[in-house]
């Protein structure tokens, strides 16, 4: 059982551990893993504690109801198992400022913060635009062999590679 407590897990011990758990949850539920839906659900619980059942009136909450279901259980999941991971490797700690940020940018826990929010706001719109996140094109969607998946995953790794370039290549 130590390759539980281990740190950094094998990429390839973790890859398939992905793809079985893709195979099963299709087999299971149905449906492909996919996380971006989730978040959309939690803007609309969110705001439903502001504005009652008038949410529940909006056309995109008719059609993305807010309410918890399997894939919101999942996203839950992976937040708790990422902490207990931490915490079994001896790896967790409260940090503001990731060291590599930090020495690339410096240490203002505001504009870190600022970054952080930007760059979760994007990601949200160009999941919903893309009609799914790197869970549901990355992984569920390859797995299937659709088109529009591989394109996407592509992308994202375009993206990754050009974002890192012009965050730490310019800086460094």
């Amino acid at each position: 059982m130590d390759w539980l407590t281990a740190w950094p897990w094998s990429p390839y011990a973790a890859g398939m551990g992905i793809g079985v758990l893709s195979w099963l949850t299709l087999y299971v539920s149905g449906h492909p893993i996919g996380c971006s839906t989730s978040f959309a659900r939690t803007a609309g619980m969110i705001e439903k504690l502001f504005r009652g059942r008038k949410v529940e009136a909006k056309p995109f909450y008719r059609e993305i109801r807010p309410v918890v279901d399997w894939q919101w259980m999942l996203v839950a999941g992976m937040v708790f198992g990422a902490f207990l991971s931490a915490q079994l490797s001896g790896d967790f700690r409260w940090q503001w400022i990731p060291t590599r940020w930090e020495a690339a940018f410096g240490d203002d826990r505001l504009t870190r913060i600022g970054v952080s929010v930007a760059g979760g706001v994007l990601l949200g719109f160009g999941s919903r635009w893309a009609g799914g996140c790197t869970s549901g094109h990355g992984i569920s969607g390859t797995m299937q062999l659709a088109l529009s998946s591989w394109v996407s995953a592509c992308c994202f790794f375009i993206g990754g590679i050009v974002t890192a370039l012009l965050i730490f290549g310019i800086a460094a």
